[in-house]
């Protein structure tokens, strides 16, 4: 079965910068763009990025565009994004995901930023 692990999220100051990982099994990663999403507590996912296979990026969001960066290791089956000069508004469970036919999704890690 398809399996989506994050890890790397947690509490950090505003101005910080945590750094998730995304670690997959399960579907042959190198051939398929993954995305990150998050979601504020009571707030609808929000798309925020997305890599094709081969790591070329787009942000969608623009309120994290020049601060977060999508990437990714074929040989490792990761995901990543980079998130730098975190706000409070930043603060939500992170999401990665993969659509193959359907979307597939991991559990989720908790950013929360504040003083």
């Amino acid at each position: 079965q398809k399996q989506l692990v994050e890890s790397g999220g947690g509490l950090v100051q505003p101005g910080g910068s945590l750094t998730l990982s995304c670690v997959t099994s399960g579907f042959d990663f190198s051939l398929w763009p993954m995305n990150w999403y998050r979601q504020a507590p009571g707030k609808g996912r929000e798309l925020l990025a997305s890599i094709t296979n081969i790591g070329m990026p787009t942000i969608y969001e623009n309120s994290v565009r020049g601060r977060f960066i999508i990437s990714r290791d074929n040989a490792k089956n990761t995901l990543y994004l980079q998130m730098n000069n975190l706000k409070p508004e930043d603060t939500a469970v992170y999401y990665c995901n993969v659509y193959i036919t359907e979307s597939y999704w991991g559990r989720g890690t908790q950013v929360t930023v504040s003083s």
